[in-house]
């Protein structure tokens, strides 16, 4: 496994991550795939409030608490569930970030949250506030580091621009090349890491039917996925969907979900799978338009 520093911070992360809410079996069984998941190398596991109203944030404690100094765990608030269940709603209000970080803190079983971030956000937002309580809960030792998960190039700028942010969570794939237009740039020459999501795009780009994806219609998906089982003679097609993302060098570590342990282990060898090389890289890019974000730009 290969390890990179994450932007700025002091956080010195697996390229590989682990995406926890694909987590959805019993403890005890999430406990074996997460414990696998560290004997592989991983030390980066990312969580949020939001998954499974916490119970995902409990697995992650439970199961790693006896390595808890060893390993760096991110988590995320901002979305809140509403009182009947039926859904949440977005709350990035101080107040309510305050009293969520408490609660994470109970579930992961730790004193500390290495990574916290914002699990959202918009214009709207009194981001100079959500700020100031971030830098209120780093200074009380309470969160190590901070950073934003969206993917909305204008809500990124501002946090660029006004906050110490140390890294993006964002979506990111071969089908989905929107970052590539400015923010990844951005992020690179602002020295802050980029934690990608949705590298398999849904699975399309490994073993699922192609189907309509951010305006790429299914038969641009289907020749985007033969254009990665084209390179992979000496890789998984996991392998060469997630060494697409790692090419880039804003790029810090591709977060994936993970349920098998057959999953797992295919995933965790794509940092060290073989590179693409600047040939297979440009045949991938050549095999599908680069799409563009239409909104919140």
């Amino acid at each position: 496994m290969d390890y990179k520093l994450l932007g700025k911070s002091t956080l010195e992360i697996s390229r590989v991550g682990f995406g926890a809410m694909s987590l959805k079996m019993g403890k005890d069984a999430n406990a074996k795939l997460l414990h696998e998941a560290v004997a592989q190398g991983v030390n980066f596991f990312d969580t949020a409030d939001l998954y499974d109203k916490g119970m995902n944030e409990e697995s992650i404690g439970t199961a790693l608490k006896e390595k808890r100094k060893e390993l760096i765990i991110a988590t995320k608030a901002g979305n809140q569930w509403r009182a009947d269940g039926s859904g949440w709603d977005w709350n990035p209000s101080p107040k309510y970030l305050l009293e969520c970080v408490e609660k994470s803190l109970q579930r992961l079983q730790t004193d500390y949250i290495d990574l916290y971030q914002l699990h959202g956000g918009t214009l709207e937002d009194p981001i100079d506030e959500i700020i100031g309580t971030f830098e209120k809960l780093k200074a009380q030792g309470k969160i190590r580091h901070y950073g934003i998960s969206s993917i909305r190039p204008n809500v990124i700028r501002e946090y660029v621009n006004r906050s110490s942010i140390v890294s993006v969570m964002t979506q990111y794939s071969l089908l989905d090349r929107r970052p590539e237009e400015t923010t990844l740039q951005l992020l690179k020459e602002s020295n802050i890491g980029v934690l990608v999501r949705g590298a398999l795009a849904q699975g399309i780009l490994v073993s699922k039917l192609a189907k309509d994806y951010l305006g790429h219609d299914s038969v641009a998906v289907e020749k985007a996925a033969a254009a990665i089982k084209k390179i992979s003679f000496n890789r998984t097609n996991a392998q060469a969907a997630i060494q697409y993302v790692l090419r880039h060098p804003a790029v810090t570590s591709a977060v994936v979900g993970m349920r098998t342990m057959e999953q797992l282990r295919e995933v965790l060898q794509a940092s060290d799978a073989t590179k693409l090389s600047e040939q297979e890289y440009s045949f991938l890019q050549q095999s599908i338009p680069a799409n563009f974000y239409d909104a919140h730009r």
